[in-house]
């Protein structure tokens, strides 16, 4: 497979990656350890099927995360992250305490 051209700047190459919030959604859902589409769609909330599966497709090819295909019927899906993908924890747990401290010093 060939590799795309990534931009020069590491915060652009990193939000290229997760720069969208369902992304981030994943992730942060994933961190937990491996999911079914359903449950990832639960969790998320607002999400539609189509814009989940889109980032799904994107981050495993991406190598962020993992698509397991059971043969059942009905068919079964996992999600897993890969090592790049959690990797990522540093700036989730980042961006949670951020949060967490704009909320309390704002709201």
């Amino acid at each position: 497979m060939k590799k795309r051209e990534l931009p020069l700047c590491p915060v652009e190459i990193t939000m290229e990656l997760i720069g969208n919030k369902w992304k981030v959604l994943i992730l942060r859902d994933l961190m937990e350890g491996t999911k079914r589409f359903g449950e990832l769609r639960k969790s998320i909330g607002e999400i539609t099927q189509k814009v989940l599966t889109q980032n799904l497709r994107a981050m495993e090819g991406d190598g962020l995360l993992e698509r397991k295909v059971f043969a059942e019927v009905p068919p079964r899906v996992e999600y897993t992250l890969t090592t790049t993908g959690y990797s990522l924890k540093k700036i989730l747990d980042s961006m949670f305490l951020w949060g967490d401290e704009y909320k309390r010093n704002n709201y």
